[in-house]
């Protein structure tokens, strides 16, 4: 009896091979399509170049320049992605969770860390002093954290680019940091590192909870080995995805308990959310995440909590001097008055999403196409949809390859639909083509970050 009703349930061998012809042909059009993206906008990007357009993109869709520089320092993140294609899916499925948790975190530091190194030391410590750019050349400009709040909008044309861009969050802490001796480059690159790992940290836990541990743990390989990477030992926001993540994650579960824990996750998040948005204005998209999960488990008191949090903090810096609206209207001004006056908007609507899936790169772009499980659709739909509303905003117009990194990471986990019963040789392929393109683009283009 039982025979015959699992033998009810089993596909056909027919069903079968039809479902993987189906797959296949999924396979091929999301490969396709993802390529031709990037071919559209590369070609696109040199024609408006060659046309006289000032886009400050030397290698469309990215910010940097062609540059083919092949050397031995590739062995160390060949050895890197080695090590997570070939025990990394294994790993995963097998040991306990808090150290599948833990692995992750360390790998994608390492990823990360391997990559930035192609380049030498400078490989990570160049991007975050770039000349007119970065937040560390303005820290000796800060003289108090109170007179640096109350006058950061008055006196926000006299800041480097990226400090005229964002809230003052970031500079506070990297001030903040100098003060107690944890000033320069190097603890500025741990920072960055270490947020970006422990935002990977972070999404898995909220698949966990969302999809189930299976799903998380077959996704976790697919969310540290990305080409996402190359902008995490080396870019500010690298930290604020780590922010955000937790952030979401804190809200996640929070929708999932009905118990005092739950407010305190509730509470956690929004004061996490708030932090979040003196960082950086796009991310209050991230709200977008646990709002889905909310919606989806009928959840309303964690949403209420996280939001008085968050107005807490924002509260908190506007009686110290800097109130978040005006800073954003500011800095929209000041955008508008940047490189985006010559940015076209049309173009970089198709840009920006060739950047985007390049970070995510090819896996993922065919993971999104075969993803049939709605739990996992719950977070990744989500962020897809933070990223259509950016990328229509017209307030992102290039460099999202780092911008949108906090968005990135939470559509890696589509990359489960390539893992769940899935032969672990064509597993660890999907893996190698994923770092294959992180080393290519790391190789052949000469990013700013």
């Amino acid at each position: 009896m039982v025979t015959t009703d699992v033998a009810a349930r089993a596909p056909s061998s027919g069903a079968a091979g039809r479902t993987g012809r189906a797959a296949i042909a999924w396979s091929v059009v999301a490969l396709g399509a993802w390529a031709l993206l990037l071919v559209v906008a590369r070609l696109w990007g040199r024609a408006l170049l060659d046309d006289g357009h000032v886009l400050r993109l030397g290698a469309p869709p990215l910010v940097g320049w062609d540059d083919w520089r092949p050397s031995v320092r590739l062995l160390a993140p060949l050895a890197a992605a080695a090590l997570v294609v070939l025990v990394g899916p294994r790993l995963a499925s097998r040991r306990p969770w808090r150290v599948v948790l833990a692995g992750a975190v360390a790998a994608t530091a390492l990823w990360a860390v391997a990559l930035a190194l192609v380049d030498g030391v400078e490989g990570i410590t160049r991007p975050l002093v770039l000349p007119g750019d970065e937040y560390l050349l303005d820290v000796p400009s800060v003289g108090s954290a109170g007179d640096f709040l109350a006058s950061f909008t008055d006196e926000i044309d006299g800041y480097v680019t990226h400090v005229r861009s964002h809230p003052p969050g970031m500079l506070l802490l990297l001030w903040s940091m100098d003060r107690i001796g944890l000033g320069g480059t190097g603890w500025a690159a741990v920072l960055c590192i270490g947020g970006g790992a422990m935002a990977v940290a972070a999404v898995l836990v909220a698949l966990r909870d969302v999809a189930g541990e299976r799903l998380a743990r077959a996704a976790a390989p697919f969310v540290v080995l990305a080409p996402a990477a190359l902008w995490i030992a080396t870019t500010a926001d690298a930290f604020f995805a780590g922010v955000g993540a937790w952030a979401v994650t804190l809200l996640v579960l929070a929708t999932g308990r009905r118990d005092g824990r739950g407010d305190l996750y509730a509470v956690g998040s929004g004061l996490l959310f708030g932090a979040a948005l003196m960082l950086s204005y796009g991310l209050v998209l991230l709200a977008l995440l646990p709002g889905a999960v909310a919606l989806h488990r009928r959840r309303v008191r964690p949403l209420v909590l996280g939001a008085v949090a968050a107005v807490a903090v924002l509260a908190a810096f506007a009686v110290a001097g800097f109130w978040w609206p005006e800073g954003l209207r500011v800095t929209r001004r000041e955008y508008l008055e940047s490189v985006a006056r010559t940015r076209p908007f049309r173009y970089f609507v198709v840009a920006n999403l060739a950047a985007f899936g390049l970070a995510l790169g090819p896996a993922v772009a065919v993971g999104l196409a075969r993803l049939r499980e709605a739990r996992v659709w719950l977070l990744v739909g989500a962020a897809l949809v933070a990223v259509v509303v950016a990328d229509l905003s017209g307030m992102s117009k290039g460099e999202v390859e780092r911008i949108w990194l906090p968005f990135a990471l939470w559509v890696l986990p589509a990359g489960v639909a390539l893992a769940v019963r899935r032969p672990a040789v064509a597993v660890r392929g999907w893996l190698a083509l994923q770092a294959g393109v992180a080393l290519l683009v790391q190789t052949g283009v000469r990013t700013r970050w």
